[in-house]
């Protein structure tokens, strides 16, 4: 004769193997089905606080001790919207040590949770090492950085992933958390092949140009990684989609660009100040005219760069433009600056 724990520990195991059987097998039919054995059609009404399974036309009390999967709290229309029901813990990161599975205190709210002179009683501040923390606060400055210019959760992902690298070897010591921070978020861009320029980088960080390329470089060397050379065509799309242009100038500067360089007239000249240069030979060539302060607002370079670029450019015009673009201002007609 079992005992009633022990029984209910029979029927936990035998119920298990079921489980287990059917999603082996994938038939539904493996489970257990309980029904009335009275009225075998007819439906269960689950009592939630005694934890019954009733039959709805007799009574009978068909299965007991029911687990409920439901959440633990109700939530009510007058709750205060700060009040966090939820008692489970942040999602676990893979990035902090144990996992960030620490357990954090919430507020106080009654006259227990503080002593005489106001305090809290419990503090949070022994939950987390300070490495975690300092990692935490570059976590949070990479993602805020990401949403100012839009960049997507995979790039965020490796941003991440390169910091705790870095600050795991200590390589970058004296270096502040937000310049090493800034310059990850440089790298993991053009490894993902949609890089961004140092400018745009500073726009969104509170870290010089100067100090990101600085960590920019002593990271890569520090990891024994590289990346791939930017090009005209990295920036091309983008430049053109941010100042209105249509596809076909878009085309056309990115033609432009790729002969430019194949040419060997542009030697020196970064690729942003070469795109820039292509933007305004093809804008001013077709009906969509923008000027230079336009495409150095966008690019990040001053006029005078995209002028030296742009002279340099020149003298080769008509071997540059695609044999299939419609021109609405000649090319001798073109600004000569």
């Amino acid at each position: 004769m079992y005992h009633s724990e022990d029984k209910l520990v029979w029927m936990v195991v035998r119920g298990m193997k079921l489980v287990f059987q059917a999603i082996q097998n994938k038939s539904v039919d493996a489970l257990p089905k309980v029904t009335c054995p009275n009225h075998p059609d007819a439906l269960l009404v689950e009592d939630y606080r005694a934890g019954d399974m009733i039959c709805s036309e007799c009574g009978l009390v068909v299965g007991d001790r029911v687990i409920d999967v439901g959440s633990e709290w109700r939530t009510f229309s007058n709750d205060k919207a700060t009040k966090d029901p939820s008692r489970v813990g942040d999602t676990q990161n893979p990035l902090l040590s144990g996992g960030d599975l620490s357990t954090m205190i919430g507020k106080g709210t009654g006259s227990a949770s503080f002593d005489e002179f106001g305090n809290n009683k419990y503090q949070n501040r022994r939950t987390m090492s300070s490495s975690d923390r300092a990692m935490m606060n570059a976590f949070k400055e990479i993602t805020n950085m990401s949403d100012r210019i839009n960049l997507p959760r995979n790039i965020v992902d490796r941003t991440n992933n390169l910091f705790k690298q870095v600050y795991e070897q200590k390589s970058l010591k004296g270096r502040s958390n937000d310049a090493i921070a800034s310059a990850c978020l440089y790298i993991a861009c053009r490894q993902e092949g949609v890089p961004r320029t140092f400018k745009e980088i500073c726009a969104v960080s509170r870290i010089s140009k100067k100090e990101i390329g600085r960590c920019f470089k002593l990271i890569l060397k520090a990891l024994e990684t590289n990346v791939d050379l930017i090009t005209t065509g990295d920036f091309m799309s983008r430049f053109c989609s941010n100042l209105g242009l249509t596809k076909q100038v878009q085309m056309a500067a990115t033609y432009i660009a790729r002969k430019a360089v194949e040419l060997d007239l542009v030697p020196g000249r970064s690729p942003i100040s070469v795109a820039a240069a292509a933007i305004y030979m093809a804008s001013q060539a077709s009906a969509e005219k923008r000027t230079q302060k336009e495409i150095g607002d966008i690019a990040g370079v001053a006029d005078v760069t995209i002028r030296q670029s742009y002279r340099l450019i020149y003298p080769r015009a008509p071997d540059l433009f695609p044999a299939d673009f419609k021109f609405d201002t000649p090319v001798d007609k073109l600004p000569q600056l």
